[in-house]
């Protein structure tokens, strides 16, 4: 809830907040701070307690934490597909303090690169996975002394790289040969 010039509950008087919490109010006295000569208390020319609200022309997502969205938010990245839909959904369903809700936004990100990858198969420049990892500078760029002898915290899992960034291309490249002999198959009986 954000804070406006009508709030209903004051807070607490300073001598109540000095016994209670040690040390609270130490820097009041200016003689006390060494920054006061630049401070400026100046006016912030604000007009309003709570600002003008952006209009939402789509439903937006918003954690269930907060009461409404925003005043302003951004609109550069629409949810769509079955990304914007798994994203969603964890807005709706979990608090932003629990694990759910954070798993479902990264396997929404994953969703979303996959939906990006199956998408640019429809364009004239398909995704090409050796050139977009940047396995191919590594060549031109030292990558034997680039990757040994330097305390690179990522040592450890090298090996597993072209696993990770290949191997879906590679199950997704075997899954298409399978169906497309499959259906020669079906279509010579």
């Amino acid at each position: 809830m954000p804070y406006t010039a009508d709030m209903r509950r004051q807070p607490p008087a300073s001598d109540e907040l000095r016994a209670r919490i040690p040390g609270w109010g130490v820097d009041l006295d200016p003689a006390d701070r060494p920054s006061v000569p630049r401070e400026k208390r100046e006016p912030t020319g604000a007009h309003w307690d709570f600002p003008e609200r952006q209009p939402e022309r789509a439903p937006r997502e918003r954690s269930l934490e907060h009461k409404f969205l925003t005043p302003v938010f951004g609109t550069s990245a629409p949810l769509h597909g079955a990304s914007g839909a798994i994203r969603r959904f964890a807005y709706r369903r979990y608090s932003e303090g629990q694990t759910p809700h954070w798993l479902l936004l990264l396997a929404g990100d994953r969703v979303d690169a996959w939906e990006a990858h199956l998408r640019s198969f429809g364009t004239r420049r398909p995704d090409n996975p050796l050139t977009e990892t940047g396995i191919m500078g590594e060549a031109d760029h030292h990558p034997l002394s680039s990757r040994l002898g330097h305390n690179r915290a990522d040592l450890k899992h090298q090996w597993l790289d072209p696993i990770v960034v290949g191997g879906p291309w590679i199950v997704g490249a075997v899954l298409a040969w399978v169906g497309v002999r499959r259906l020669l198959r079906h279509s010579r009986r």
